[in-house]
């Protein structure tokens, strides 16, 4: 009675004693799996390497900004615009960009087109010898000559023509103050905070704005076809006056596209210059406005600080082109990684100036294995159309819970 009652309390130990244990081995797994679980999905680790393309590191040539006056470049398809010494000063025939762009809001004309026509009176005639005694840019005219929309343009783009501009201001507003408050309107509502017009023909030393605001005014002007391929002629034919020159220097050599010119004594030489280059195998302009050039034939001054300005932007363009299958970094979980690259050889674009390589890499979503060649992510730069894919060169797994584990 005595031995059958000590052997069971010894084997009521046992079996507690084997219980502990298996409870405990159970809760320590369950404690190391409740540690791995947030793991099981880890995002994969990348590293983007660019080493092997040395001119990377090459720093740009500074912008060549005129010595005096002031100064702006406006890059649209890169997003880039910039300023020096952006002053608000007089702009002379640069005005007559807003007088066209006015017009044909008032009246929009493709190519091919003449739009409205008027008739030319005794009155319009001695407007043209009045500008013609003050040393303005004019075109001869005569007493019942019909002059299309497409003439005056033409007349006011190319040779700067101010008894053109005013006829055009008559086509729109029954008084030169009324279309003088249209153009500061527009001003307003394109967001030229800095100009402000006086008159049609930018005579008036009270017609002003600044290098930027006219470069943004340049850049929405430009975007109508048939003034880019007014501007980009050296001469038109005109009725009565025949062919005239334009005034804007350069043009038609080496990828240089109007837009405007002018000079006034007190505005000194300014110019508003459209260079083209090409940027992913496609055509766009850069746009250098230079204000308040001063000393000798100031057009020819300021047209070449302009092109000088808009060339050194251009080779602010960084183009790197990446092979296919150029390693460019490695993607994958621990030690288990592989290298990426690009499927396709591509080219690469973006402005350098002060934009300091902005190259970023954008990762995609990916499952718990990388398979060969599956896209992983892309390299993304400012501006640019499309995102270039980058591919696993081989293929990697997740690492298992027990890898994890150990």
């Amino acid at each position: 009675m005595s031995r059958r009652s000590t052997r069971r309390p010894t084997l009521r130990g046992l079996v507690t004693r084997f219980f502990s244990i298996v409870l405990g081995a159970i809760v320590a797994s369950a404690l190391i799996v409740s540690i791995q679980l947030p793991f099981l999905h880890e995002r994969p680790s990348i590293h983007l390497s660019l080493s092997s393309y040395g001119n990377f590191d090459d720093a740009p040539a500074p912008l060549v900004w005129p010595s005096e006056g002031s100064a702006a470049l406006d890059v649209p398809a890169l997003g880039i615009a910039r300023a020096r010494h952006n002053q608000v000063v007089p702009i002379a025939s640069l005005t007559k960009m807003m007088t066209v762009y006015v017009v044909l809001k008032r009246f929009p004309l493709s190519i091919g087109q003449t739009g409205p026509c008027v008739e030319v009176t005794k009155d319009d005639v001695l407007s043209y010898e009045a500008d013609k005694a003050e040393d303005d840019s004019a075109v001869i005219v005569t007493a019942g000559e019909q002059l299309c929309e497409i003439d005056l343009l033409n007349g006011v783009l190319v040779h700067s023509a101010a008894n053109y501009a005013d006829l055009l201001a008559a086509m729109v507003s029954s008084t030169p103050q009324a279309f003088v408050a249209r153009m500061n309107d527009t001003a307003r509502s394109l967001g030229l905070h800095n100009t402000h017009y006086a008159d049609d023909t930018g005579v008036s030393v009270h017609s002003v704005s600044t290098a930027l605001d006219q470069a943004k005014l340049a850049t929405v002007l430009m975007r109508s076809p048939l003034v880019r391929a007014i501007v980009d002629q050296t001469e038109v034919d005109l009725p009565v006056a025949g062919f005239v020159n334009t005034f804007t220097p350069l043009v038609g050599a080496n990828d240089v596209v109007g837009v405007k010119s002018g000079r006034t004594a007190v505005a000194g030489g300014c110019d508003v210059m459209a260079v083209a280059y090409r940027l992913n195998g496609r055509r766009h302009l850069v746009y250098a406005v230079v204000l308040g050039q001063q000393g000798g034939n100031v057009l020819v001054k300021a047209g070449d600080a302009a092109y000088a300005l808009a060339i050194s932007a251009e080779a602010s363009q960084a183009d790197v082109v990446f092979a296919k299958g150029a390693v460019l970094g490695t993607i994958g979980f621990g030690k288990d990684v592989a290298p990426f690259g690009l499927a396709h050889e591509s080219h690469v674009y973006w402005w350098d100036q002060h934009n300091n390589h902005p190259l970023k890499l954008r990762l995609r979503h990916l499952g718990d294995t990388i398979h060969r060649g599956e896209v992983v992510g892309w390299i993304e730069v400012h501006s640019v159309e499309k995102p270039v894919p980058l591919v696993a060169l081989r293929s990697v797994a997740a690492p298992t819970l027990w890898h994890r584990i150990l």
